[in-house]
């Protein structure tokens, strides 16, 4: 495995790092296990949230027993210094840790919204006293709007930038990298795989590691999954003449509108799993399985045309997607 600085923080983190969604899928046992593996390959940068429902929980779980293995990033959604204060004591009794390494200002996607965090009374000032007393290391933000996070890196008070980067979304992203060097700041990769629309895993974080990141965080609920990406951090991260025309395809059919799984228009108030609809019906258009898509999408309790066209996903998405209009299509074909 190879080790980068994550920028000022001046730790050393694994170039492949773990990303803690869709350790949710998995129960406490396995993902003790999974994490285990990750550890023993070599990824030492666990990134989970708040948000994550139990991610937080089933990583700590693993890692509190392999603490000084392991550099533990979280986030939280909070806008004001008392929430965030509250939600920093949750993670440390959630993750079952002293401290935490990281502690990341989530989705923060309006210039307005970064205001309110970086202002007295903010979110902010919260992690910033947290730091003091030693519950938190080092502060972090993440985003998928670039133009915010250029505002949030230029203020000095934030260590390390989360963003989406991968072969289908690459606007903005150099100028991100090119502030972050000048202000050295890490750089942690979510999305790699485009929320798992990019099928060549190992492809697709090759050309991410190809640039100067810190680190990339795939998603993995699989020892399997583990071993196939710490795999791709101990190579030489060049692309060759296949590998490239494999990206350039499938960028090329993907477009720019699809889901990339993030989760972020969870829940739905009328109880539709929003991205398993996307993902069977990406099943039926790329993968040729159209009855095996109908099969799983029948089994869902809750089917897409029960959207009441209230536009809360639509409200919640990073990717601004016409979520309703691609739910009545995706439930078209699947019905």
């Amino acid at each position: 495995m190879q080790y980068r600085i994550l920028g000022k923080t001046g730790l050393k983190v694994s170039v492949i790092g773990f990303g803690g969604i869709p350790i949710q899928r998995v129960d406490a046992d396995q993902a003790v296990e999974i994490v285990n593996r990750a550890l023993d390959l070599g990824i030492n940068f666990f990134d989970t949230a708040r948000a994550y429902t139990d991610s937080e929980f089933k990583l700590g779980k693993a890692l509190r027993a392999r603490r000084q293995e392991a550099f533990i990033a979280t986030k939280s959604m909070a806008r004001t210094k008392e929430e965030m204060a509250a939600d920093i004591r949750t993670s440390l009794d959630t993750l079952g840790v002293d401290y935490i390494d990281l502690y990341q200002l989530h989705n923060v996607k309006e210039k307005e919204t970064l205001e309110r965090v970086l202002a007295p009374g903010g979110a902010l000032e919260a992690l910033e006293e947290a730091r003091e007393k030693g519950l938190i290391k080092h502060i972090g933000i993440t985003g998928h709007i670039k133009d915010v996070l250029k505002v949030a890196m230029q203020t000095g008070r934030v260590e390390t930038v989360q963003l989406p980067f991968n072969a289908v979304e690459t606007d903005g992203v150099e100028e991100i990298l090119d502030l972050a060097e000048a202000n050295n700041i890490g750089t942690i990769i979510m999305k790699p795989l485009a929320g798992g629309a990019l099928t060549n895993a190992g492809v697709a974080l090759k050309f991410i590691l190809s640039h100067p990141v810190t680190t990339v965080i795939p998603g993995m609920d699989s020892a399997e999954q583990v071993v196939a990406n710490a795999a791709v951090g101990d190579s030489d991260f060049v692309l060759n003449g296949e590998e490239k025309s494999l990206l350039e395809e499938e960028v090329a059919r993907l477009g720019s509108t699809f889901c990339r799984r993030c989760e972020y228009c969870q829940p739905c108030p009328e109880g539709i799993n929003i991205p398993a609809v996307f993902l069977f019906e990406g099943y039926y258009d790329r993968y040729n399985l159209a009855d095996w898509a109908k099969d799983r999408y029948r089994n869902l309790p809750v089917k897409a045309d029960a959207c009441v066209q209230c536009g809360a996903c639509e409200e919640k998405c990073p990717y601004n997607l016409p979520i309703r209009e691609m739910l009545a299509r995706a439930g078209a074909k699947l019905a």
